[in-house]
C-alpha cells in the first residue's frame, strides 16, 4: 500500500464514521445555533457593536465555535480506537505514523468543514453575503481547523480513558472560545485580557472570518492568515512526533 493510498483510506474511514453518527452532527450544530439565536438575540435586542447588530457581529465567532468544539473533541476517537484495538490494526499497516496522523487530521477537518457549512447556510437570515470571499473563508477555516484537530489528536494520543480526555479538553476548549473575541470586540480590552486574546490562535481565525464576512477586523487578514498557518504547521509537527511516540 502506498502512502497516498493509505492516507485516502484513513480519511475515508473517518468520513464514513462521521456520516453514520447523525446524532453527533446534530449535537454539534444545535449548540452554536443556541448561542446565535438565544444568546445573540437576547443581547442583540439591547445593544449593537459599532453600529452592527450583535447577532451579525458574533456570527463569524459562532462559526468558529462550531468548528472549535467538534475539531478538538475529534481526538476522542483516538482514545476509543486504542480501547477497541482498532488503532493497533492501523499501526501494523505498512504506513508511516506521519501518514496515519495526517489521514486522521484530514478526516477531522472534513467533518468540521461540513458542520461549518451548515451554519453558514443561515447567513442570508442576517443579511450576510459571502460573494467572492467564500473561497477565502474556507481557506481560513481549513488552516484553523487543521491546527485544532491536531490539538485533539495530540491529547488523545496521550490519554488512556475517554473521561480523562474529556476533562483535559474542557480546560482547552472554553478558554479558546471565550478568549477569542467571538462574543465581544477586541478594542478597549483591559491590558491583561488583551495580552491573553492575542496569544490565542482562535482569535485570528475569528478576526479573519469577521473581516471577510463583515469587512471589520482588528488585524489585517493577511496577518491573521500567516499566524494561523504558523500555528497549524507547529501543531502538525508536534502531532506527528506525538504519534511516533504513542504507546498502545
Amino acid at each position: 500500500m502506498s502512502e497516498l493510498s493509505g492516507l485516502y483510506a484513513i480519511w475515508e474511514r473517518e468520513f464514513k464514521v462521521f456520516l453514520r453518527e447523525k446524532s453527533r452532527m446534530v449535537a454539534t450544530i444545535i449548540n452554536p445555533l443556541f448561542w446565535l439565536f438565544i444568546f445573540g438575540g437576547g443581547l442583540g435586542s439591547s445593544f449593537s457593536v459599532g453600529g452592527t447588530n450583535y447577532q451579525v457581529f458574533i456570527y463569524p465567532g459562532i462559526i468558529v465555535m462550531a468548528t472549535l468544539f467538534s475539531s478538538i473533541f475529534y481526538g476522542a476517537y483516538i482514545v476509543w480506537d486504542k480501547k477497541l484495538d482498532f488503532l493497533k490494526e492501523v499501526l501494523v499497516a505498512p504506513l508511516s505514523r506521519t501518514t496515519i496522523f495526517l489521514g486522521k487530521v484530514l478526516g477531522g477537518v472534513t467533518d468540521a468543514l461540513i458542520q461549518a457549512s451548515i451554519i453558514m447556510l443561515i447567513a442570508p437570515l442576517f443579511g450576510i453575503g459571502f460573494g467572492w470571499n467564500l473561497a477565502l473563508i474556507y481557506l481560513v477555516l481549513f488552516v484553523l481547523i487543521t491546527g485544532l484537530v491536531s490539538i485533539g489528536l495530540i491529547v488523545g494520543s496521550l490519554m488512556e480513558s475517554p473521561e480523562g480526555f474529556g476533562l483535559i479538553i474542557s480546560f482547552i476548549n472554553f478558554p479558546l472560545f471565550f478568549l477569542s473575541g467571538a462574543l465581544y470586540p477586541l478594542d478597549n480590552l483591559p491590558t491583561w485580557l488583551n495580552v491573553i486574546t492575542r496569544l490565542n490562535p482562535a482569535t485570528y481565525g475569528v478576526d479573519a472570518i469577521r473581516g471577510l464576512m463583515l469587512g471589520t477586523s482588528e488585524f489585517s487578514i493577511m496577518f491573521d492568515f500567516i499566524l494561523l498557518c504558523m500555528f497549524s504547521l507547529a501543531l502538525i509537527v508536534i502531532g506527528t512526533f506525538a504519534f511516533r511516540r504513542m504507546k498502545l
